[in-house]
């Protein structure tokens, strides 16, 4: 059977820094509680069953959390960790759980290596930048990381070794030298090395990509299927803007790039939940690396209001269907045997497992009866 990972949200509790850049008491539950239906029938604000607007300082949470999953067919926890050069954020959740061993579910890191910015509000403004250093700084970090991945919940592949993700490898300017020198300290440490994969589409997009260094490439969704359901479109578009521009300045000496420039289109990215599954069900593995992914749901307008983008029709039933398909997908394509999904809880994106009133467990439900119906399914035809 699959071993299924959500990734895993630690923006529940308070930090100096978001005091400071969104105002004093800011988590994620902020844009939660604020958002409002933007059009007839938008489902909008999500509220967690019971209203449970929970804090993850508190441990009973964190178990709570774990106990659910593994209750329903969740393997593991994938946390996000957000280093920036020495400097951390959102740290102590994932450091709480690693003290306790309470918190009983195997876990994994994915490195979310991005600049922090202000791209929620439609703001270009740096937050808090992201430098990669040299062998001092990626032996600081490495350090960090060595107690989590010696942990005997830490996932590992079929070698032993930890699988650490890195979100958007493209942006690391000493990407091989550093995951070199990683592989190195872990087998210095007594580790067998590390087995590095990565989340973010645009690494795959770049000519020539070197993912030498990494043994899985996690088919992050819905990014790709959307990107795979419009490619064709943004490129005919491409097309059309660039034969324009040099109509345009040709015969009228009108540079049309310009137009606009600086301005943002208002209104709703609308996305059929259905086809994004189908396109994920119906597309073969990206390479011999790749591992399937999953999403729940999809609705970003608690972030980014009028320009986020919504996934219609989604409901436990559709997702536990198309989570059975994507389990013998799995088998039958990969190489791999698990399945990432987003999300256990971003809950301002509308991508998370956790019960809410609108659904209860519903979508938790989901995995576990996808997985015993394909268990029986695999076992009839195995006989």
């Amino acid at each position: 059977m699959a071993k299924v990972i959500a990734f895993y949200l630690p923006q529940y509790h308070n930090i100096p820094e978001n005091d400071e850049w969104w105002g004093n008491g800011f988590t994620e539950w902020t844009n939660v509680k604020k958002a409002k239906p933007l059009y007839e029938g938008h489902e909008q604000p999500r509220v967690p069953k019971n209203n449970k607007y929970y804090n993850l300082l508190d441990d009973d949470v964190k178990i709570w959390q774990a106990k659910l999953a593994k209750d329903n067919g969740i393997y593991g926890f994938c946390y996000y960790h957000y280093w920036f050069d020495g400097h951390m954020l959102l740290e102590q959740p994932m450091e709480q759980m690693l003290t306790n061993k309470a918190v009983d579910i195997p876990f994994c890191i994915s490195w979310a290596n991005e600049p922090w910015t202000k791209a929620w509000v439609g703001e270009t403004k740096t937050l808090i930048p992201q430098r990669y250093g040299d062998k001092k700084e990626w032996k600081e970090h490495f350090d960090y990381l060595l107690p989590f991945f010696q942990d005997s919940r830490y996932i590992t592949d079929d070698e032993g070794k930890p699988i650490f993700v890195i979100y958007r490898p493209e942006i690391v300017t000493v990407l091989n030298e550093m995951l070199d020198y990683w592989e190195l300290l872990a087998k210095q440490n007594g580790l067998p090395g590390i087995s590095f994969a990565y989340q973010q589409l645009n690494f795959d997009l770049i000519d020539g990509h070197d993912d030498s260094r990494f043994k899985y490439d996690i088919e992050f969704q819905p990014a790709y299927s959307f990107y795979n359901m419009t490619k064709n479109k943004f490129s005919a578009l491409r097309h059309v803007k660039r034969v324009l521009a040099d109509f345009s300045e040709k015969h009228f000496g009108l540079d049309i790039r310009q137009l606009g420039r600086g301005t943002k289109l208002s209104g709703f990215n609308f996305v059929s939940y259905d086809a994004a599954w189908e396109n994920i069900l119906s597309a073969h593995p990206i390479n011999k690396k790749a591992v399937p992914g999953a999403f729940v749901d999809w609705d970003n307008t608690p972030r980014h209001g009028e320009r986020g983008r919504v996934y219609k029709g989604a409901t436990p039933q559709k997702f536990e269907a198309y989570f059975e398909r994507l389990l013998k997908k799995s088998k039958e394509e990969y190489s791999s045997d698990f399945i990432f999904i987003d999300a256990w809880n971003e809950w301002a994106e509308g991508a998370y497992l956790e019960p809410d009133e609108r659904f209860g467990t519903g979508f938790l439900e989901a995995i576990k009866t996808a997985q015993l119906n394909f268990s029986k399914g695999s076992n009839f035809h195995e006989k």
